[in-house]
């Protein structure tokens, strides 16, 4: 079923154009899993947005019906997930609906890619959820410093919550019948009030055998840049033109299921995650790629 439905993500991606409507992403989508996964539902409403639409956590619903026009420049951010004999899944994949990452867009798509990895190579039993939130926030935080979004010491950053400002949504949620399946707060434990950790639907321990999702994000929100530019706490943090250069850019979201094991974790996912990658599968390139097409691609980058 992983692979069927990953194998659904690569069609989306090659078959985006310029000028499509965001539903005509959502439909290819529906009619792979189905036609070829036996996937007659769907675990959740498609979110199918782009340009500015990628800003807006749960888009897609009925008074914002994946409908906007694909521009050129724009990027999407496809949250997806089809349902098997009851079990739900949860994937979203961001990418340039035209095919080739801007630098700004490379930056960003870098810094949650780099957050997703570093958490899913320090899952294991016993590892805390929150520890794992807050390696996501700090990654992102030193991707956009190192890229000049954002200035100063990221540990004072931290300490300011400034993470929850560019991803103000839980790291992840147990997976299973329910696409958010309940037992992330087990009796005993309470909800955080700080920023960020408040939107937590878990703060366990990991135990093998859990399904979790990995999904960090990076997103350009004025409701929520705009108090933060202003306020004399964190004010200093950011790079005023670089944050008005963003205004529009919405944002980036990458999202896999991972099944717990006794040492580690298996990333059931099998989509295209490095830019190289996209790039390639947007192109014309077969999924999985080929090595030669990855030599090929990497010689031309690094040329």
């Amino acid at each position: 079923m992983e692979r069927d439905r990953d194998s659904d993500s690569d069609k989306v991606m090659r078959n985006t154009k310029v000028g499509m409507k965001e539903y005509q992403l959502e439909s290819t989508f529906l009619h792979h899993t189905y036609m070829y996964g036996g996937c007659r539902h769907c675990s959740y409403t498609c979110i199918c947005a782009t340009g500015e639409n990628s800003s807006v956590l749960h888009y897609g619903h009925a008074a914002a019906p994946n409908d906007k026009t694909l521009k050129d420049g724009d990027m999407a951010l496809l949250d997806m997930g089809a349902e098997y004999h009851f079990y739900g899944s949860d994937i979203t994949c961001s990418f340039p609906v035209n095919g080739k990452f801007t630098a700004d867009q490379r930056l960003i798509y870098n810094a949650v890619l780099n957050a997703h990895d570093a958490v899913i190579s320090a899952l294991k039993p016993g590892v805390s959820w929150i520890d794992m939130h807050k390696l996501a926030e700090k990654i992102i935080l030193q991707s956009l410093e190192e890229g000049g979004i954002i200035v100063g010491n990221v540990e004072d950053m931290m300490d300011q919550r400034l993470g929850a400002i560019f991803m103000p949504h839980g790291l992840g949620h147990l997976l299973g019948l329910d696409t958010h399946d309940p037992g992330g707060y087990t009796e005993g434990l309470k909800r955080s009030e700080e920023a960020g950790l408040s939107a937590l639907r878990i703060v366990r321990e990991l135990k093998e055998d859990m399904v979790i999702t990995v999904e960090p994000g990076c997103y350009f929100i004025d409701a929520l840049l705009h108090p933060a530019v202003e306020n004399s706490k964190t004010s200093r943090f950011f790079n005023h033109d670089a944050i008005k250069r963003l205004k529009d850019f919405g944002g980036v979201r990458i999202e896999s299921n991972l099944h717990i094991t006794a040492s580690g974790c298996i990333n059931m996912t099998k989509v295209p995650r490095d830019m190289l990658e996209i790039e390639a599968v947007m192109a014309g390139s077969p999924w999985p790629l080929d090595d030669s097409i990855i030599s090929e691609k990497k010689r031309s980058r690094d040329s």
